[in-house]
């Protein structure tokens, strides 16, 4: 093929890459045939993405990109290698701020001593990705890993075994960016990658198991020891709810039984439900002043509210704590 023609990869976007060809129809880095492991790689790539060349789709499978310096300096946008394949590339000290790299694959990619602040890595294959101290402060990776999204369509199917797998390499995934978080004091990135850990964790176990169970109640009530707004949230909704009782089964205030009744009038109904509510939360604190005593089966609320209150005042002490100090 005569080297005036030009390469036939198109993007999804219905762009076509106009760099020469050779006889495989697709230029230099289009070619998936064509090993990219000469040391002067790097500046090759910097030269071809300067002088405007098409970085959608590239393939860079075990590629020698040892401290590639791909920034843009004066634009908001970085490059862009959507779609770009760097399966097991060496990016090591790589320059990589603001890249773009969407429903690329970064699979078992070395980025050791690499910078990709706020790099954009939505739909990404971050499986095995190698992240030793590595900048990776304000990057973006989407709501939910391409995993997540496969796990979930074989979930939907009844293929629980396959799906646990993809759940796996997710928690594989979490747990990797969560260690590199810690390791760099960005404690507001690791966090929310525990909860992700954990609750990929969660959905490796069977349906309804008491493991899965227990699991959720814990994210519900406090996010994983994350989220100290949920033990609060819960707190107020079990304080409503036991007033709600206390205002149908009633309480005794002065040796005087009061009670909701259609034949009080509303002003009254609704003293004695903030009544309720006051007494509840006095009996949610373990406070106990004494001066409403339950009657009947709001003695059973009561004592229920009481533990649960207890043990829920002492759970948001190590939330808060543990969100604070670090």
């Amino acid at each position: 093929m005569p080297n005036n023609e030009k390469c036939s990869y198109v993007n999804h976007l219905g762009e076509r890459c106009h760099s020469h060809s050779d006889s495989s129809h697709y230029c230099y880095w289009h070619d998936p045939e064509i090993t990219k492991s000469s040391p002067d790689t790097s500046k090759k790539l910097e030269e071809h993405a300067r002088a405007g060349g098409m970085l959608h789709g590239i393939f860079l499978k075990n590629a020698n990109l040892e401290n590639l310096n791909l920034v843009k300096r004066g634009s908001k946008k970085g490059f862009d290698l959507t779609g770009a394949d760097l399966y097991r590339a060496n990016l090591r000290g790589a320059h990589l701020f603001n890249i773009i790299l969407i429903r690329a694959s970064l699979m078992k990619a070395d980025l050791s001593n690499a910078n990709i602040h706020c790099a954009h890595l939505e739909e990404c294959n971050l499986l095995g990705v190698k992240l030793t101290d590595t900048k990776i402060e304000h990057i973006r990776i989407g709501k939910t890993l391409i995993q997540e999204n496969s796990a979930k369509v074989l979930e939907d199917q009844g293929e629980h075994e396959k799906a646990k797998d993809f759940y796996e390499q997710a928690e594989e995934i979490y747990r990797n960016l969560r260690k590199t978080s810690e390791h760099q004091g960005l404690f507001t990135l690791s966090g929310p990658y525990l909860r992700k850990e954990l609750t990929m964790r969660r959905f490796q176990e069977q349906r309804c198991s008491m493991n899965r169970v227990s699991s959720k109640v814990v994210d519900l009530f406090c996010g994983y020891g994350e989220d100290p707004l949920r033990v609060i949230m819960f707190s107020w909704a079990l304080i409503l709810f036991s007033s709600f009782f206390y205002y149908v089964f009633g309480l005794r205030f002065a040796g005087e039984f009061q009670v909701f009744s259609m034949d009080q009038t509303l002003e009254q109904n609704i003293i004695f439900f903030f009544e309720c509510l006051y007494y509840s939360v006095v009996t949610f604190t373990t406070l106990g002043y004494g001066d409403f005593i339950p009657v009947g089966f709001s003695r059973v609320i009561a004592a229920l509210e009481a533990f649960t209150g207890s043990f829920t005042i002492a759970l948001f002490v190590v939330v808060f704590v543990k969100k604070m100090t670090r």
